[in-house]
């Protein structure tokens, strides 16, 4: 299959989905937004409209995570990366419109499939962490006792939790963020200063 094809399927699907929301999509109207005919777009998205629909979730939350990792990239401290990637997270996600009026128009659409992509992402989160945490326990920043990979998998959790609520974390506020990563993502990890 051809990669462009696909690309062409999966941005005229998130153009009508900004048009319509998700409710409304519908393979006819991708099919004539990208140019290529509706058995093609079953060709390469079988489960069609709802393959679409998880399709572009997934493409954006890739592309999220993608500009978050390039907002991080270049942090002098593993702290300092957290709490960039907090900061950035939270106001990419207020100042995603499309995101935005699909939360507050067809939640019940959303919420599920970003549960998914969470489930999806976790791992993905993890992977990028704990090169980090290795460093950070090579230079003695570290308890001896901490297992990386399970401090890992739960840094991952709660960067999702907090990407995706932060409760009462006033991410504006960065002696607010700074104390949020050395207490509560850092506290149990680290060796105290």
């Amino acid at each position: 299959m051809d990669p462009e094809t696909r690309d062409a399927i999966v941005a005229a699907s998130y153009a009508c989905v900004a048009r319509r929301g998700l409710a409304r999509l519908s393979v006819e109207d991708v099919a004539r937004d990208s140019g290529v005919a509706r058995a093609t777009i079953y060709r390469y998205f079988p489960g069609g409209r709802d393959a679409l629909v998880a399709e572009v979730v997934s493409y954006e939350v890739g592309r999220f995570f993608g500009a978050l990792a390039e907002a991080v990239y270049g942090a002098p401290d593993f702290a300092t990366m957290l709490e960039e990637g907090i900061v950035f997270a939270r106001r990419a996600i207020g100042e995603h419109v499309l995101l935005q009026r699909t939360l507050a128009l067809e939640p019940d659409r959303l919420l599920p499939l970003l549960s998914t992509e969470a489930h999806r992402v976790r791992p993905i989160i993890a992977a990028y962490v704990l090169p980090n945490l290795e460093i950070e326990a090579r230079a003695g920043r570290v308890r001896p006792d901490v297992d990386l990979r399970a401090a890992a998998d739960y840094l991952a959790r709660m960067i999702l939790s907090v990407i995706g609520s932060p409760g009462s974390l006033d991410v504006d506020d960065p002696e607010a963020v700074r104390a949020f990563v050395a207490t509560e993502l850092l506290g149990g990890i680290a060796v105290e200063a």
